[in-house]
């Protein structure tokens, strides 16, 4: 199969990780490199030209989920926000964000499910938690702030696996909720471990 006319490096690379996540999320970790290729439209030299193995293709998914949520997160960062807890709040507003998105959601679960059978996969997965541990306390809010708010942002981003509610209402003031918590005051007091 020929290289898709006008299709950059950049280009066939993106296809071939779009390729890899429907297959695997259709086919699970039997997916094979044929599979991806055909559906990437691109031949299997070709994929292996950008991947050497299937595992060398897997970790680049997973690391591409990764690196895609960070851009979103640090996307998510109000230019004008100058206070402490600002990449708190742009990762509540994308964990939320999420949860009103079904098909992002319907797309995303059956991958991950896959993808975390894999240890390597794994691996990758916890280097990301420590890194968005150190970036996030470094964000100038309690530790035990933060700890409670990234937990109950990464549950809000959890809610469509239970619950299907056309009334995102209750979302909304979970989220407005967070972001009201990463502000200084009271609450931080009772929030503290005894």
């Amino acid at each position: 199969m020929p290289r898709v006319a006008g299709r950059t490096p950049e280009d066939t690379r993106r296809a071939l990780l779009d390729a890899a996540g429907a297959c695997i999320r259709a086919r699970g970790t039997s997916a094979t490199l044929d599979h991806i290729a055909r559906d990437a439209g691109v031949s299997k030299g070709g994929l292996l030209h950008h991947f050497a193995t299937k595992d060398d293709l897997v970790r680049a998914l997973a690391q591409d989920l990764f690196d895609r949520f960070r851009a979103d997160v640090i996307a998510a960062v109000d230019p004008d926000d100058t206070a402490p807890g600002r990449l708190t709040r742009a990762y509540i507003r994308v964990s939320a964000a999420f949860s009103r998105d079904p098909g992002m959601f319907r797309d995303l679960v059956p991958l991950l499910s896959h993808l975390v059978t894999i240890p390597e996969i794994i691996d990758l997965a916890r280097e990301d938690t420590l890194r968005w541990h150190d970036d996030l306390a470094a964000d100038g809010l309690p530790p035990h702030v933060t700890a409670l708010i990234t937990a109950a942002a990464d549950g809000i981003s959890a809610v469509p696996t239970w619950h299907h509610h056309p009334d995102r209402q209750p979302l909304t003031d979970l989220e407005a909720l967070l972001v009201g918590l990463t502000a200084p005051g009271p609450a931080w007091d009772h929030l503290a471990p005894r």
